[in-house]
């Protein structure tokens, strides 16, 4: 590996919200100097997330109702800038995007062990140390920082964890953002081996995630997905697979399960909890199919169900994933790689969501 770091680098610049015109593919932009408490981050692979597109779109603003894909080629028309963000704080552009990172530490700044440089690494993607590690709150790598579409990017030392695997950098970069949602989720609903589990979107990349997780914890897993991806959700652990759009109540019953783990939303949802037995857990970290319900609140109270949001992570949430990493309980699913420039056809590719698993991009490595 090339050891010298230069005066500039290839990224891919957010200029503003809206469609895959916004995405500006640049060869001249400066690499970042690591500032106290950071490492430099030679970037191997990076991966697309729906929270880099729907960041694009503005999809987070509470002005947009409808679901992810109705916004996926130009944008939305009415936003409010001001809280079209995970955090709610206005995004600052041009940003570099990118919630997933693996790669090589190739500088430190002032305060950082030197023989850190060297280490391959994952960079938590929900960032603790920008907010002084204050429970709920976190910045998200390529959101309210520059993140990973780039060939260096930098990041605070204690939220970059080594990883020691065998796995490609493709294969490592497709973990971050998809498994460590899936596992709050998990964490946050305390699945036990007891539980059976019902996952929707199980095809994409939080939903196979969570499919291979949950099986870590010993569940039962019942996997909604298109037909078309049954025998591969099938593959990685699921119990069962039910078709995207099947009645999910004549399918399963209702009181059928303890747990929900949910990135779809929409239209659908009110079957969600009908299934879910009393004193059943629902967590939600998604709403792709739209983020407006119908919720009968006499469910909620009659059942005793608990409902858990989750984006903030607890710390063990990342560790855990990168110990079943190192333990080889988990395995990648990537469906294509393509290079940091065709970042537009990746992401078209993404919204298609005809792929299970997930999309991987890879800069120039010079």
């Amino acid at each position: 590996m090339n050891n010298t770091i230069p005066d500039t680098m290839h990224a891919v610049l957010l200029t503003g919200y809206g469609g895959a015109d916004k995405l500006e593919y640049r060869t001249d932009v400066p690499v970042p100097s690591p500032k106290s408490g950071e490492v430099l981050i030679r970037v191997g692979a990076s991966a697309v997330n729906n929270t880099d597109i729907n960041t694009r779109i503005g999809w987070y603003s509470k002005k947009v109702n409808s679901d992810t894909n109705s916004g996926s080629s130009a944008g939305f028309e009415e936003i409010d800038s001001d809280d079209a963000s995970w955090s709610g704080v206005p995004l600052q552009f041009p940003l570099i995007q990118g919630a997933d990172c693996c790669g090589h530490i190739v500088a430190v700044g002032e305060g950082v062990d030197k023989g850190r440089i060297g280490e391959r690494v994952l960079v938590r993607n929900m960032l603790r140390a920008p907010v002084g590690r204050r429970p709920y709150e976190c910045w998200t790598f390529g959101s309210e920082c520059n993140g990973g579409f780039a060939q260096y990017t930098v990041a605070p030392d204690s939220d970059v964890l080594t990883v020691n695997s065998d796995w490609s950098d493709t294969d490592l970069a497709s973990i971050p953002c998809a498994y460590s949602t899936a596992e709050l989720m998990l964490h946050r609903s305390s699945v036990v081996a007891s539980d059976i589990v019902l996952i929707t979107g199980a095809g994409g990349g939080v939903g196979s995630a969570a499919v291979q997780l949950a099986k870590c914890r010993g569940a039962h897993v019942i996997a909604i997905a298109s037909e078309s991806k049954r025998e591969q959700i099938l593959a990685i652990g699921a119990d069962q697979v039910v078709d995207r759009g099947s009645d999910l109540v004549k399918t399963l019953g209702k009181n059928s399960v303890s747990v929900v783990l949910d990135i779809v939303g929409g239209p659908e949802w009110p079957a969600l909890l009908q299934v879910l037995k009393i004193g059943g857990r629902y967590s939600v970290s998604g709403a792709i199919a739209g983020p407006v319900v119908e919720l009968d609140l006499r469910t909620v109270y009659l059942k005793d169900l608990s409902l858990f949001g989750g984006t903030w992570q607890e710390d063990c949430v990342f560790e855990n994933v990168v110990r079943y990493v190192e333990e080889g309980k988990i395995r990648p699913i990537v469906s294509k790689i393509y290079p940091l420039a065709e970042i537009a056809n990746a992401q078209n590719d993404f919204v298609q969501k005809k792929h299970t698993g997930k999309l991987v991009l890879v800069p120039p490595q010079e």
